[in-house]
């Protein structure tokens, strides 16, 4: 069955198919290849694509765009941006909630209707059913925004067979697996998200070797900034407030984004605004250069995850053989000038920019339906992923960059005697401590009471080939297990996504004393407890001195436990094991007697 790509854009949405060995777009009626990622409530329904973008003016209210913004996260995190979205949000279940008409939709069911109108496209000029897709997204979307867009197109009638992330789509398109080998990087400013890949490509084998981006930055962002004059020139010259007319803030909006792509290809535009209650037209002369001081520093805030995936990559910008430009936004000269500067060679741009994502989408649909038989991709994990373990440490199964699909193991105990059951905490962040890092989900393993460190409870990690994470607890003595598929409510805002990482640095060497202090407590702790059972055991069977000896040692280390100096609590454990050797061997020569003379008893019976 064939299988088709979508890019599911925040600004557009493409849907493509391999014809032959070469991936096409898809175009409407009118030969036009994007769909506006816009969804407007009429009198007569719900309409998707361009004629919902003209809807936009007439009636923002009613008029959901750059949905893909929501996708998988809660209102908190798009706070700040409220007062660009005419639209009313509220949230139910952890969930955002768009108000369009007298109904309320979540996002992956307003980016449902996008793909069913991609998907009726592809369906009238292909004249046959489809089903399958390859979906894109940011490589930097979570789980949660993951899962979000597979559930929209299970809503959308597509069984979405992989999710792959834009800038390793892109790559394809390009047709790089011709090459034999060589490192490609991959610059993706689109309307809502920035992305950086490094790609690595040997034999026809693509590995992604980093991902870095920011979820929350795009060409919405640089229409924003033109808005924002705009709105303060209209203020200064008219003495109006726009922000109190929705209609009118849409037209900026509109008006924005016309000035800034004009921009790309003139050194001069103007931007003509119709203003509110027939009070006249507003008119700004704007000049490229006006736009790149303007929007300079948005750029710069795309060059520091290119810097930290090379950084993470091992490499230097010297080493990379290629640099790919993906997205609307990087038609900018500035964007191209920047990345060119930053690499050192002159970027790829050959391929419309806005369509590059959507055929390399078609591509690795081909490589699934078996159509491409010639390359395998291989992608990342963009952060660490682990469990809680006593103390609030977190214990890292997989580490960030890892290839998947992937799976780890790792086996686990109890600290505690007589446990009827064990917390498995999920986590996400490259920091030490839990606290530190961001919780994904939490089940819990019963298990028979036993003594503390009997327990063998085996977890597994899981991430499939959509970035999505399956993790099972196995009690290994009754084979009793518990499952659970990671589906977070929220994702991460991008104050998150930008210092989870760099804390990791940052705070490296004080995450790392932090940690040594946790175990050595715990350590100190279980041997306190050890001993102290030995003693109730065996005590009798040892010289008083002894017996006092060991007293001591062990109220030297309950004294360097409740300490900061991790070495200190060592070197006190050395001195209790030291002190009681004598005991521990007593009474385990003690034991063997008694196993032995119960041995002869239940010969002689």
């Amino acid at each position: 069955m064939r299988i088709v790509g979508i890019d599911l854009g925040t600004t557009n949405s493409l849907i493509a198919y391999m014809d032959g060995k070469t991936p096409r777009v898809i175009a409407g009626r009118g030969g036009r290849a994007m769909v506006p990622s816009v969804v407007a409530m009429t009198d007569n329904g719900l309409i998707v694509g361009d004629p919902a973008k003209e809807h936009l003016v007439r009636n923002p209210a009613r008029t959901v765009y750059s949905v893909k913004r929501f996708m998988g996260k809660g209102l908190a995190d798009v706070a700040d941006e409220l007062k660009y979205f005419p639209y009313t949000l509220s949230e139910q279940g952890g969930v955002i909630r768009i108000k369009v008409g007298e109904k309320t939709y979540s996002p992956p069911q307003i980016s449902a209707m996008i793909l069913k109108e991609l998907k009726q496209r592809a369906e009238a000029v292909l004249h046959e059913d489809i089903s399958k897709a390859v979906i894109t997204v940011p490589a930097y979307f979570n789980d949660s925004q993951r899962q979000a867009t597979k559930d929209a197109g299970m809503i959308a009638g597509l069984d979405v067979v992989r999710i792959i992330n834009e800038p390793t789509a892109a790559s394809l398109a390009y047709g790089l697996q011709q090459h034999t080998q060589g490192t490609i990087a991959v610059y993706d400013l689109g309307g809502g998200t920035f992305d950086i890949s490094i790609l690595k490509l040997k034999d026809g084998i693509f590995e992604v070797l980093s991902t870095n981006g920011n979820t929350h930055l795009g060409g919405d962002d640089f229409d924003h900034v033109l808005a924002e004059v705009i709105l303060k020139d209209v203020r200064a010259k008219h003495g109006l407030s726009l922000e109190k007319y929705d209609e009118a803030m849409q037209a900026v909006r509109l008006e924005a984004e016309r000035t800034k792509i004009r921009l790309s290809d003139e050194q001069t535009a103007t931007a003509v605004i119709e203003l509110p209650d027939a009070t006249g037209t507003y008119r700004k002369d704007f000049s490229r250069d006006q736009l790149e001081a303007l929007t300079v520093e948005l750029v710069e805030r795309t060059l520091g995850p290119c810097r930290q995936a090379l950084k993470d990559a091992g490499l230097q910008p010297s080493d990379i053989d290629e640099v790919v430009l993906v997205g609307g936004s990087t038609r900018m000269p500035l964007v191209r000038r920047r990345v060119q500067e930053l690499f050192g060679k002159a970027p790829h741009s050959e391929l419309n920019p806005d369509e590059v994502v959507a055929l390399g989408a078609a591509v690795q649909a081909g490589i699934l339906s078996g159509d491409t038989q010639d390359m395998l991709l291989l992608d990342v994990t963009p952060l660490s992923m682990g469990i809680e373990t006593m103390g609030g440490v977190m214990s890292t199964l997989v580490r960030r960059n890892t290839t998947i699909p992937s799976s780890a193991k790792e086996m686990f105990t109890t600290y505690v005697d007589g446990q009827t059951g064990v917390d498995i905490h999920i986590l996400q962040g490259e920091r030490e401590l839990v606290k530190d890092n961001r919780s994904l989900a939490r089940f819990r393993l019963k298990m028979p009471p036993l003594p503390a460190g009997v327990p063998r409870i085996e977890v597994t990690f899981l991430i499939d080939a959509n970035g999505i994470l399956n993790v099972t607890a196995r009690d290994m003595r009754t084979s009793q297990s518990q499952s659970i598929e990671v589906k977070p409510s929220y994702g991460l805002s991008d104050e998150e996504v930008e210092q989870m990482i760099g804390d990791s640095f940052k705070f490296a060497a004080e995450d790392i004393t932090a940690r040594k202090l946790i175990e050595a407590r715990l350590d100190g702790g279980a041997l306190i407890a050890a001993t102290e059972k030995s003693l109730t055991q065996g005590g009798h069977l040892i010289a008083t001195d002894e017996i006092a000896a060991i007293r001591a040692a062990l109220a030297a280390l309950a004294a360097a436990k409740d300490g900061t100096d991790p070495r200190a609590i060592r070197a006190r454990m050395a001195d209790v094991e030291q002190s009681a050797h004598h005991l521990t061997a007593t009474l385990m020569d003690d034991s063997l007697k008694q196993a032995l003379q119960n041995k002869k008893l239940s010969d002689f019976q």
